[in-house]
């Protein structure tokens, strides 16, 4: 699947990915209105709504863009009809030829973290067939518990020829109160000398990375997040994992933009993707789009997407 990414990427010359977080605020009055009118305002109803405002956005982007990132809170908050709804934008995504990034954060041990992964990734039991689960192309994970809570996933990535995220350093402000303390591992080798903790992070998935490679291509099924607002540290990350694919949240809304990127590729432009949700989905309520008005929500969409394009291509062309 990473090598797929990587065709995709090259095929639509766009190294992005649209965050598909469809916060109820981000849809369309009329969307809403026709969705509570068929089935109220009811849990239902706000599933209808988030998925025909969901479609929209990928009937207008999916040939600018190779992958999507469906966050799952933003479902579960409206409980089974959301799930619903997320499985359904899912399933249309993969339909359009999009590789679905499965945003869900999962980080757990032993059995439970079998359970994510395979209900993200892979295929479950039931008597004697075996069936899809959510079916993503990717998971986000969280390493924090250790290696218990990964190595499920990375079976099922080997199994599946599927691949994951591990979050190294996010993008959000409160970020280094835990992933910037400088810790020494005690270890033979190490020269004693404190490093932070996303460092050591960013080591054990690069490790993790060499365990999990396709039979061919340079990059490994286990890739990292990384924030585009932390430009120096993904320098330093890119480095030390070589052969892991960087998922780069933070672009836009969060104040990350295409020049604070360039470190994040490597020296043929691969070897990242970044995201956007807000500055993509929710686009006709910026100024700059606001013409579109919220009937042309889509169409300012993919006018959010040409623009992140052009930006990111120019920051990498003005570094090489």
């Amino acid at each position: 699947m990473i090598n797929r990414l990587i065709a995709k990427i090259r095929e639509t010359n766009a190294p992005i990915v649209a965050g598909l977080d469809p916060m109820m605020k981000f849809v369309p009055e009329h969307i809403r209105k026709a969705a509570f009118h068929e089935l109220g305002e009811t849990l239902e109803g706000a599933g209808e709504a988030i998925w025909r405002f969901n479609k929209g956005i990928v009937d207008a982007i999916w040939d600018l863009v190779p992958a999507v990132k469906p966050q799952i809170a933003m479902y579960e908050q409206f409980g089974i009809p959301g799930l619903i709804a997320f499985k359904k934008t899912v399933d249309y995504c993969k339909e359009k030829g999009l590789v679905v990034i499965g945003d869900v954060k999962r980080g757990d041990i032993g059995s439970t973290s079998e359970a994510y992964a395979v209900g993200h990734l892979g295929k479950v039991q039931v008597g004697g067939s075996f069936h899809y689960g959510f079916d993503e192309d990717f998971a986000t994970v969280n390493p924090y518990l250790g290696s218990d809570g990964v190595k499920p996933f990375l079976k099922v990535c080997g199994e599946e020829k599927k691949g994951i995220f591990v979050l190294v350093k996010t993008s959000n402000p409160s970020s280094g109160e835990l992933q910037d303390r400088l810790v020494t591992t005690g270890q033979a080798g190490d020269g004693g000398d404190p490093r932070p903790l996303y460092e050591l992070v960013g080591s054990q998935v690069a490790a993790w990375a060499e365990e999990c490679m396709p039979e061919e291509g340079a990059y490994s099924y286990v890739g990292a997040v990384v924030g585009a607002t932390y430009p120096e540290q993904g320098r330093i990350l890119r480095k030390i994992m070589p052969k892991s694919f960087i998922l780069v949240p933070g672009y836009g809304a969060q104040g990350g933009k295409g020049a604070d990127l360039v470190h994040f590729f490597d020296k043929d432009g691969l070897g990242a993707i970044v995201n956007s949700s807000r500055g993509i989905i929710a686009a006709y309520q910026q100024e700059q789009y606001a013409r579109f008005g919220g009937e042309g929500y889509a169409d300012a969409a993919r006018a959010a997407v040409l623009a992140m394009r052009e930006d990111i291509a120019s920051a990498l062309n003005g570094a090489r």
